[in-house]
């Protein structure tokens, strides 16, 4: 037995009550020592996980490990080179693991932390996210999930001996228990939730009915539009803060780039048939509104379709960090919901107006044909009505008549009889 590690694992639920769990297990002289050449945390032989993390992500961090080596004989030095004889031939999988969604308890938390102890059990159970050479920084970066409990963990594994062992795993839900508004227990704010709900409201409209009321339907595209550029320019240009892993996507120059691209490509595709187009945006964007509705009170991970566009815009660093969420069975039943929503608006719409007009005539035409017909027909009564400009000019007068003093009319006299 090379390398003994104890895991004890408390957690805090209340003021008056802790739950804990321990676990032992060892290590054969061949297996790796996680954090056997830490340089900069205070332990000597360091295997925990540090992590931290803010609004936008979570960044883990642990001390690099060592080869393994019997008891009672002095480890390998660290530093002494960089050949295939010295810890630089490790590698370090990282793994990430999601509880169930909407539970806080401890109870879950310490079921499911007893899954990522030992190196079989992180295998089986948790996703591995990246690997990282002796070359790399033992720091990773993971977008922030506020509520969604998530457990990380680190195996060291030796390519030359075919051995590997685990560090101590580390835990976060990206949001304090201590604090009131906007807690673990009571994400989002009430008029968050009041913004959102009216929000789907006016989403759930246009997803049915949203082709036929073009101009409502502007409005509806445009304040998405604005609100989303405003909101990017207001938080990189004020002092406001708030609290696809693919590779090549973590530059961001080839982000946007592909993001433009997808975004202009969809509506290129189908410039032949606008008014199918105009109808599956009504369908898709107003009911996402609805999904947006419900994570404001349920927590789903398809929010982040939007809110992961969001932080890469906000913040500079985001690109570095791992965007993987939990899709469990609460996501499925809204995605269900949401499909259902959007297949109902986009066919109703399409039924309805079947024979139609593609589009309504533009404001302009409307007002400019109206114009011409006012001139033309001197028999209708709006022909006569005079023209905007004169009758401003006469309401004008009128109100300032109100507020002058009436002249006296001269000398008066009484009539003679």
């Amino acid at each position: 037995m090379g390398f003994l590690q104890l895991l004890v694992v408390a957690v805090l639920a209340s003021e008056h009550r802790v739950a804990g769990a321990a676990e032992v297990f060892g290590n054969s002289s061949e297996d790796p020592v996680p954090g056997g050449c830490n340089l900069e945390f205070d332990l000597d032989i360091d295997p925990n996980i540090y992590l931290e993390y803010n609004f936008f992500e979570t960044t883990i961090k642990f001390a690099p490990a060592n080869l393994g080596y019997a008891r009672g004989v002095d480890p390998p030095p660290c530093d002494a080179g960089t050949d295939q004889d010295s810890r630089w031939r490790l590698q370090y999988d990282v793994y990430q693991y999601f509880l169930p969604e909407n539970d806080l308890t401890e109870e879950m938390l310490l079921k499911h932390l007893q899954r990522m102890v030992s190196v079989p059990q992180v295998k089986a159970s948790a996703l591995k996210v990246v690997t990282l050479t002796a070359n790399d920084k033992t720091s990773v970066s993971f977008s922030s999930l506020p509520g969604q409990g998530v457990i990380y963990n680190v195996i060291v594994w030796d390519p030359f001996l075919n051995t590997s062992a685990a560090y101590i795993p580390a835990h976060t839900y990206a949001c304090s228990f201590e604090a009131g508004e906007g807690s673990c227990a009571s994400l989002g704010r009430v008029s968050s939730k009041v913004f959102f709900t009216l929000f789907a409201l006016l989403g759930f409209f246009i997803c049915f009915f949203g082709h036929r009321f073009w101009k409502t339907e502007l409005f509806f595209i445009g304040f998405i539009i604005m609100g989303f550029f405003f909101y990017i320019l207001i938080t990189r240009l004020t002092p406001i803060k708030y609290d696809g892993n693919l590779k090549i996507f973590h530059d961001d120059g080839v982000f946007w780039v592909t993001f433009s691209c997808i975004a202009i490509l969809i509506p290129v595709v189908f410039m032949g048939c606008l008014r199918i187009l105009n109808i599956l945006t009504c369908g898709v964007i107003g009911s996402y509104s609805v999904v947006l509705a419900i994570d404001s009170y349920w927590s789903t991970s398809l929010s982040y379709i939007t809110l992961n566009v969001l932080k890469r815009a906000l913040n500079k660093d985001f690109h570095r960090a791992f965007t993987n969420v939990p899709f469990q069975t609460n996501d499925f039943i809204i995605l269900a919901v949401w499909g259902m929503l959007a297949v109902s608006g986009i066919t109703l719409q399409i039924r309805r107006e079947r024979g139609r007009p593609f589009f309504p005539p533009h404001p302009y035409k409307l007002w400019k044909q109206e114009r011409e017909r006012r001139v033309t027909n001197i028999l209708d009564p709006s022909y006569h009505i005079p023209p905007l400009r004169e009758r401003l000019y006469g309401r004008l007068t009128q109100i300032k008549g109100l507020f002058q003093k009436e002249q006296p009319a001269g000398e008066r006299t009484p009539l003679l009889l």
